[in-house]
């Protein structure tokens, strides 16, 4: 994978924390740990975003989708 190099800043206490994960052998580096983090944060956002778009779904409406399928006349389907 293609990395590009930034430059952040980052206040002075998560710096120290950051550098205790390191100590603990948590992490190799800082670049690690941020990436990761940075990594954690966006699967968290795609996560509630889909669960949002869920929650918008009409559960009646769905299922009833989901059942007219099974309806059909099952000497249709193809044996497995």
């Amino acid at each position: 994978m293609n990395k590009t190099k930034i430059a952040i800043t980052i206040d002075h206490e998560s710096v120290k924390q950051l550098d205790q994960l390191i100590k603990k052998h948590i992490y190799l580096n800082r670049s690690q740990a941020i990436q990761e983090a940075v990594k954690e944060k966006l699967k968290r956002i795609e996560r509630s975003r889909l669960a949002k778009e869920c929650s918008r779904l009409n559960p009646d409406f769905e299922k009833a989708m989901a059942e007219e399928g099974i309806s059909e006349d099952l000497s249709k389907w193809p044996k497995y």
